[in-house]
């Protein structure tokens, strides 16, 4: 049976071993090697302490493509042209699907054509020895990230080739991102993650383990946002994680998103544990992006704005180019700098918004009953607790592929473009809580002059690429 238990040494090294069979580069992972590897690092390329360190939000850019030399040029220009604080290594799809075999044949096209056949770095591909290459080459530390379900072997062969901070969660990497996935079984799979980054924080090398934030992206109510992430990081601490970075993903309402951020941190605080380094990362606009690249520029600078307030310990940035798909370095680079002329401008003026601790208030109670109800469910052990509120729909994403996840509830934007939840389904909420979402909803019903349908729903998912915040009707105010 499931258990929030950490996993037994000897279980731990059998499981090591047995995924490690999965492709020809595993078997050149030695946990003692690697960790003689990390203790060689710099101070400035050891991720954890680097971010809790930051004085000042960094900044970090998503990138992967599959030939070696083209990813250390591409992080090269981001660390250079960008200014980019902290580095990424985003993984192809083939790896996240476990696929090495496609992986492997298309990183072979890479290298015979010169073109970018897959849509990111195949590390297990490249394995150890090509991991720490990477890693040798550039200044700025670099984070794994991916959106892997199972990714027990991406972590041996990563972690071992010397990346210490690594991105995803039996949740965040399974709700949002997969349909046939069973939660119970990512669960597992990500307690053998979790656990190994702990084994090797017990030798000294803390390894960064950071949920994704942002979800489905696509309008997720920020207190389902901080639930999930509160839940994953529960998880990782029964494992031996030391360091973890809760993300959120923006939703556009300035107010809203600085109290999230801030209702994050301090959930985190309170559930984590003293003993616990917890930072946030900030993900700019995870939704459709104007295809007019000024336009696209107004976003991130939006976004930017978000984050020179609420002052997370990391961002991760956006480029003008979203709407076209992957961006060239190039515009990868100006999206990085856009936010840091806009964090930097602002910063240092200390603004405070009105409306800021009520929503801080709301966001705290509504998150705080979404995890109590995971730990009831599971009397005291989350993993259970998670299981039985997936099933249940005590606990739901919205816009979710998954057969985990009930997929029920539906949320929208208020009249002052906030996330409320329009259709709460068996969502664990109090009354309270609902009746606050459901009058602010009406007020937007009244001035717009229609009922709360879901058409409502429907406008507000396209509004911010229509060059809007609010999906409102035609002729309305």
């Amino acid at each position: 049976m499931l258990r929030d238990e950490p996993i037994p040494g000897e279980q731990l090294r059998r499981i090591d071993e047995e995924i490690r069979g999965n492709w020809p580069t595993g078997q050149a992972v030695d946990f003692e090697e690697a960790i003689a590897f990390h203790e060689s690092l710099p101070a400035s390329k050891r991720f954890a302490d680097v971010l809790e360190a930051a004085e000042k939000p960094l900044l970090q850019p998503r990138a992967g493509v599959p030939r070696l030399d083209d990813q250390i040029d591409l992080l090269e220009h981001l660390q250079n042209a960008g200014q980019a604080d902290l580095l990424p290594t985003t993984i192809d799809s083939y790896t996240r699907d476990n696929e090495y075999e496609k992986a492997q044949q298309g990183l072979d096209d890479a290298r015979a054509d010169g073109e970018d056949t897959l849509n990111g770095f195949p590390a297990v591909n490249h394995g150890v020895d090509g991991c720490r290459e990477l890693i040798e080459a550039l200044d700025a530390p670099i984070e794994v990230r991916h959106g892997t379900p199972d990714a027990r072997l991406l972590a041996s062969i990563t972690f071992a080739g010397g990346f210490q901070s690594f991105e995803g969660g039996p949740i965040s990497y399974n709700i949002p991102y997969t349909k046939e996935h069973d939660l119970e079984e990512t669960i597992r799979h990500w307690q053998f993650v979790d656990r190994l980054a702990g084994a090797y924080t017990e030798r000294g090398v803390r390894i960064n383990r950071e949920p994704f934030g942002p979800l489905t992206g696509t309008l997720v109510p920020p207190c389902i946002a901080i639930a999930v992430m509160v839940i994953e990081g529960m998880l990782a601490v029964t494992q031996g994680v030391r360091s973890i970075t809760l993300g959120y993903g923006q939703v556009g309402n300035l107010v809203q998103d600085v109290a999230a951020l801030h209702a994050l941190r301090s959930l985190g605080e309170e559930y984590l544990g003293d003993d616990v380094a917890v930072t946030t990362v900030f993900h700019e606009w995870m939704g459709g992006f104007p295809p007019d690249e000024a336009r696209a520029n107004g976003v991130i600078g939006l976004g930017g704005m978000t984050a020179a307030v609420a002052q997370p310990d990391k961002v991760i940035t956006k480029s003008p180019q979203e709407f076209q798909g992957v961006p060239t370095k190039e515009a990868n680079a100006a999206g990085l700098r856009t936010t840091r002329q806009l964090v930097d401008m602002v910063i240092e003026q200390n603004v405070q918004l009105v409306g800021v601790d009520r929503e801080l208030n709301l966001i705290q109670k509504a998150s705080r009953e979404l995890i109590e109800e995971v730990l009831a469910l599971g009397d005291g052990d989350v993993a259970q607790g998670t299981l039985a509120a997936f099933d249940s729909g005590a606990l739901d994403v919205p816009f979710a592929p998954s057969d985990s996840a009930k997929g029920d509830v539906l949320p929208a934007r208020d009249d002052d473009g906030r996330i409320r939840i329009f259709e709460f389904a068996d969502l664990a909420l109090s009354d309270d809580v609902k009746e606050i979402h459901r009058n602010r909803l009406d007020s937007r019903a009244d001035t717009e002059g229609r009922d709360q349908t879901f058409r409502m729903v429907a406008d507000d998912v396209d509004a911010i690429s229509d060059g809007k915040l609010i999906g409102r009707p035609q002729g309305g105010d």
